[in-house]
């Protein structure tokens, strides 16, 4: 013999008499027979006092009267079509939505591919090749890494020329923190007076600083990772009375 149970539907406030059978039909999800809303019977069971429920007639649940012969009572009619928020996404639309959420996906992972390029081709050899293709139809570049945070100068000089009047000799060591290979660098010296205000300033890039005879060898190449670079540059100071210097490492954008 099955229990009796009397549940309320939280939306009109109407109790309904409803058997165990009929809650788990559907994990527990009926319809008011009053108001047609669709709730949780079981969540809306309600405890039976000494005072009498008064029990509304329920077609759609074949709940009626104790006093009256009950037809089998029934959950939900599945053939019954739930309120628009409770009905289950149609499957075109799920496809939709996974389609354009891949498509979303692939457009981020091709994005991060074009921005970090260089950094992906030195971590991965393999990917180079597919990467300049994809660079010659994009008309792009796959350059060696540019991670200026991981590069330094070691130690620099600056001293007069002994043979000439006049010039200087920059002397230093670029340092390649990162454990891929890097660009040169180009550097921005600076000469400046007491309040170190710069008097006369000079970029020189890698083709300037590096050996002539194997600077377009060392460019191609880059930095290798934990590696340094030594320069030596003369410089004509002739122009100005400087008291100090500054040297900095930049990247052109």
């Amino acid at each position: 013999m099955q229990v009796s149970l009397v549940t309320r539907c939280p939306t009109c406030g109407t109790a309904f008499r409803v058997l165990a059978g009929q809650l788990s039909a559907r994990a527990g999800r009926v319809r008011c027979g009053k108001c047609g809303a669709v709730f949780d019977g079981i969540a809306a069971l309600v405890e039976q006092g000494p005072e009498p429920l008064l029990l509304e007639p329920s077609p759609q649940l074949g709940l009626f009267d104790p006093r009256r012969p009950q037809p089998q009572p029934a959950a939900a009619d599945d053939e019954e079509p739930l309120p628009a928020f409770m009905a289950e996404e149609p499957a075109p639309r799920r496809a939709l939505w996974w389609t354009l959420s891949a498509l979303a996906a692939l457009a981020l992972v091709a994005q991060a591919a074009y921005q970090y390029r260089a950094e992906l081709a030195a971590a991965v050899p393999a990917a180079r090749p597919s990467l300049e293709s994809a660079c010659r139809l994009l008309g792009c570049r796959v350059t060696l890494p540019r991670q200026l945070k991981l590069l330094s100068i070691d130690s620099y000089e600056v001293r007069a020329d002994p043979r000439r009047e006049g010039i200087i000799v920059l002397n230093a060591v670029i340092r390649n923190r990162a454990l891929f290979a890097q660009d040169y660098p180009a550097l921005h010296f600076a000469l400046t007076d007491e309040s170190s205000r710069p008097l006369t300033s000079r970029v020189l890039t890698p083709g300037e600083y590096l050996d002539r005879e194997r600077a377009a060898q060392l460019i191609g190449r880059g930095i290798e990772a934990g590696g340094g670079a030594s320069l030596t540059v003369y410089l004509d100071a002739s122009r100005v009375r400087a008291t100090g210097y500054h040297l900095e490492l930049f990247y052109p954008s």
